[in-house]
């Protein structure tokens, strides 16, 4: 059971309305953790601010998918995954690729290095070893992009976080297989 609680886009007022307006535009459907972000307008346009801003970066899509992934595993968010593992197969993520990024692994070894990385950075807390930079960098990652996977890491933690805090419903076929605490 969710603990907290959504905000109905129809219902909606002021702030609120306009953001899940937009996204009801932009996706076609307004997920449940968008719907909880809406009771603070703030929360919700910080979300597709941060978001929307690293969907300009020079890390493509699909990569910014896998890093979600491995954070939703790692943050054990199951909304997290099921939502991740739908929009990463949007995104191009192929079905072994989808299924590896849960453990930071995949089959292309300049993204396999973005997802060590990611993952060294969650495990961290941030405080990741020079090797650990250094490994990204020979990858052929720039400090823009090792800035992106950074924020990646940030921006998914947060939602990984909120999930797991509000119990967010899921609306996104569940994943199975992968034990999570939610």
């Amino acid at each position: 059971m969710p603990r907290l609680a959504t905000v109905d886009p129809a219902t909606a007022e002021g702030q609120a309305r306009t953001l899940l307006g937009r996204v009801e535009r932009a996706l076609g459907v307004t997920p449940n953790m968008m719907r909880a972000m809406a009771n603070s307008p703030a929360v919700l346009d910080a979300y597709l601010q941060f978001s929307g801003a690293l969907s300009k970066g020079r890390l493509p899509a699909a990569v910014q998918e896998q890093i979600a992934l491995t954070a939703a595993v790692q943050n054990e968010c199951g909304y997290c995954l099921a939502a991740h593992t739908v929009l990463g197969a949007k995104a191009g993520v192929s079905p072994d690729d989808l299924v590896a990024g849960r453990d930071g692994h995949a089959s292309d070894p300049r993204v396999q290095a973005a997802l060590t990385f990611a993952k060294q950075v969650i495990a961290s807390k941030g405080f990741v070893a020079d090797d650990d930079l250094a490994a990204v960098r020979a990858a052929g990652y720039s400090d823009g992009e090792i800035g992106e996977i950074v924020a990646a890491v940030a921006l998914n933690t947060f939602t990984n976080y909120f999930n797991s805090v509000g119990q967010t419903t899921l609306d996104f076929p569940a994943v199975e297989g992968v034990a999570l605490r939610d």
